[in-house]
């Protein structure tokens, strides 16, 4: 190891050379401890730095990255009636999610830390590690088919009025990957809403005037592979513009839900379908189990705060029986029945299985910057994230999904609730101090004659030493 610290000391640009040793700074303290040396505040130091607790929580995302890669392909092929098991054309799935997650993931962090790289050297300082995290959850948010271009404008958007107008790591209101999927919501509202738009590699074109779902045309890399492929033996893409099979529409479980509850969501899902995550929906979102299995690697390594995620879990149960007991009884939710209330109807473990609210609410909503900061007021940020996210869901038709809107408000109300949690604490004490104070004077006064001091003492005594 002191071979490759000297071998890697020989390339340390001049300081004068801002972007060069930033560049160089962020490279050295990837690989080594910072050997900077404390000369005020605090001298305990730990090798677990900033850096180090970021890359934890990208190496959990991997789990994701992994599933989204093969899904992606699996979906895209389901809907041509392709391949449809499971380990069909497996490795053709994960060459096909790989040729559409890679850019976005390139993309993503060439524009991301680019501007990183950019304010570090313009400030003088070192690459902050914010991003690292940030950079490995957009991709998992987005849709498979989003356009590069409008991706990078949502991310400078995210980093640069998000994040480094407030002063950089640490210093941000809002979450930064939130920021970048609000601005394409908003921003490009097709790109990431209906049905289709959550497999891969589907469009819609005219056939004799009619609408009709076809596979989009394979480019080049499909073609590199097909090649490949066809060398030794393996399945390949083809030309594409096939039609997908009679009756696909891409339609996630929640689009389906918000129209016609359970009983539409079950017709074309299975449960354990929604519980692995082999559905349609953002790149990342879907597997259960594996958000289950970061979400306790984040709380017994406590990178996560485990208040922030129970009582998020805490708030959703107890917006999802509230919304049970109004919602009509099932042998009611005949077809005339509002989707909204065949919605509120669908039973909670149901609705959480769903959705990308696990993730949310594991990856996201613990963000520590951007959450609330006391105790208390992580219980009550994570509930009212997960209570408010489930109406958004349930109430709004246009598009039934509500946690990225939930988290970025509640980001906005987190130094309020601390304000007020800490206002709480400060009459708590002082009422106690109060109370305190008036024990301590009527013992003393029920003492009654009694020395408190000595005669040489100059302090005066309390209460009644008189005997009067």
């Amino acid at each position: 190891m002191k071979a490759l610290h000297s071998f890697v000391k020989k390339f340390e640009p001049a300081k004068e050379n801002k972007f060069a040793h930033t560049t160089y700074d962020a490279f050295y303290t990837f690989l080594f401890q910072p050997d900077a040396v404390t000369v005020d505040g605090a001298h305990i130091k730990d090798g677990m730095d900033l850096k180090r607790l970021m890359v934890q929580v990208v190496l959990v995302l991997q789990l994701l990255y992994v599933f989204g890669t093969w899904n992606i392909g699996h979906q895209h092929f389901v809907a041509l009636g392709q391949h449809t098991g499971l380990l069909e054309g497996f490795l053709l799935k994960v060459v096909y999610g790989l040729i559409q997650i890679l850019p976005i993931f390139i993309v993503t962090h060439v524009v991301g830390l680019g501007i990183e790289f950019f304010y570090a050297a313009k400030n003088g300082h070192s690459v902050e590690e914010g991003f690292l995290v940030s950079g490995a959850l957009i991709p998992l948010i987005m849709p498979p088919d989003i356009p590069l271009l409008w991706l990078a404008v949502a991310i400078a958007f995210a980093v640069v009025l998000g994040k480094e107008a407030f002063g950089g790591t640490g210093m941000n209101i809002w979450n930064v990957a939130l920021l970048a999927r609000v601005f394409i919501f908003f921003a490009y509202p097709t790109t990431i809403s209906g049905d289709e738009v959550w497999v891969s590699g589907i469009e819609k074109v005219a056939i004799d005037g009619v609408p009709t779902y076809v596979a989009a045309e394979y480019n080049w890399a499909h073609g590199a592979f097909d090649w490949l492929f066809n060398l030794v033996g393996y399945s390949q893409f083809g030309e594409g513009g096939m039609a997908v099979v009679d009756g696909w529409t891409g339609a996630t479980p929640l689009g389906i839900a918000a129209k016609e509850g359970w009983a539409g969501v079950e017709a074309v899902y299975t449960e354990s379908q929604i519980f692995w995550g082999t559905i349609p929906g953002s790149i990342g979102e879907s597997s259960v189990p594996l958000i289950v299995i970061g979400m306790i690697f984040l709380i017994v390594t406590r990178i996560a705060s485990y208040r922030v995620i129970f009582g998020g879990l805490i708030g959703f149960m107890v917006a999802a029986l509230m919304m049970n007991a109004i919602a009509p009884s099932p042998d009611q939710l005949t077809a005339d029945v509002d989707g909204i209330f065949k919605f509120m109807a669908i039973h909670p473990l149901r609705q959480m299985a769903m959705g990308s609210f696990l993730f949310a609410i594991t990856f996201m909503a613990t963000d520590p910057v951007s959450s609330a900061d006391t105790p208390a007021g992580k219980w009550i940020y994570g509930f009212l994230i997960a209570f408010i996210g489930l109406i958004i869901r349930v109430m709004n038709p246009a598009y039934p999904e509500g946690w990225m809107l939930s988290i970025l408000l509640m980001n906005t109300f987190a130094p309020l609730i601390d304000h007020y949690v800490y206002e709480a604490n400060m009459k708590r004490r002082a009422k106690r101090t109060h109370k305190m104070a008036e024990q301590r004077n009527e013992l003393i006064t029920r003492r009654g004659e009694m020395e408190i001091f000595d005669e040489e003492s100059e302090y005066t005594a309390v209460g009644n030493t008189s005997g009067q």
